[in-house]
């Protein structure tokens, strides 16, 4: 399900490899899916993502990527702080059975997510938001689930609460890429400029930019989006994903481009470096 918006750069599963999420995949680099969405059509790439979670659909457990793996993690670390905080502030209230009944269902709930069984999550997510609103790794792990479900407002209005209630950044590209998807481009590039301002982390910095840059390409901006991503194009010795994910967006803008040989080095750098990320081997060998 293609939705505008959404940067999400997925791997292939055919080559065990699973989707990254804010992305966009193959020729529609600047498009969203929906679950993954959330990478934002479903977060696209960020494209995150459609129907489908970001690659993960019929996996088996060998072609589980590290992408799923972040997300288990995350999983269990949002679940672990909400679950301390529940505890924290229900022992204070006297209330200790409600508090066991919750940080079970969270547990339930965070088990759920890392297994992209997103609807059932949310069941049970929306039950315990409901129940404790002021509990920001609730909020957040809400609001992601429902990013990767494609309910962009939904996930807009519990990221913007952990925001708020935290002061943290991280989850400013999901919104940014929330915000692509419903075609707000005007509150896509605000949340660029928060996250230039803030300090964000470099590997959050590059979801923010990749999404800014796909919301340019959407608008036929492409020179301008290419502008954006140049500075990502220096090649280092030992690339991460951020640097593999900024590459594949920037060669697709530049093939759009008509910028043919520079697509092509781009591409190869990709593939040298993962393989199985997105369709960079079928876009290589187009270009050759």
């Amino acid at each position: 399900m293609a939705r505008r918006g959404a940067v999400v750069v997925r791997r292939d599963p055919a080559r065990g490899r699973a989707g990254v999420g804010p992305g966009a995949s193959g020729r529609d680099a600047s498009r969203r899916e929906t679950p993954q969405a959330p990478r934002a059509a479903a977060p696209a790439r960020w494209r995150a993502a459609g129907p489908a979670p970001p690659g993960t659909a019929g996996e088996t457990p060998r072609a589980r990527s590290a992408a799923s793996r972040a997300r288990a993690g995350l999983a269990r670390r949002r679940a672990r702080v909400a679950a301390e905080a529940l505890e924290a502030g229900f022992r204070s209230a006297g209330v200790a059975r409600l508090a066991a009944h919750l940080e079970a269902r969270l547990a339930e709930a965070a088990r759920a997510y890392a297994r992209d069984r997103y609807y059932d999550a949310t069941a049970i997510l929306r039950e315990i938001a409901g129940a404790t609103p002021g509990v920001a790794a609730v909020r957040e792990l809400y609001g992601l689930t429902l990013y990767r479900l494609g309910n962009w407002k939904g996930a807009l209005r519990e990221l913007r609460a952990f925001a708020q209630l935290t002061g943290s950044v991280d989850q400013h590209p999901v919104l940014a890429d929330c915000e692509r998807a419903l075609g707000h481009d005007d509150r896509v590039a605000e949340i660029w400029s928060e996250l230039r301002r803030a300090g964000a982390s470099r590997d959050v910095l590059a979801e923010g930019r990749l999404v800014m840059a796909g919301s340019l390409a959407d608008r036929g901006r492409i020179d301008e989006a290419i502008a954006l991503l140049r500075p990502a194009a220096r090649r280092v010795r030992n690339p991460r994903e951020r640097h593999v994910r900024q590459w594949y967006l920037l060669a697709d803008l530049y093939e759009r481009s008509g910028d043919v040989p520079r697509a092509r080095e781009l591409f190869t750098r990709v593939v040298a470096a993962d393989p199985g990320l997105s369709d960079a081997v079928e876009r290589l060998a187009a270009l050759r």
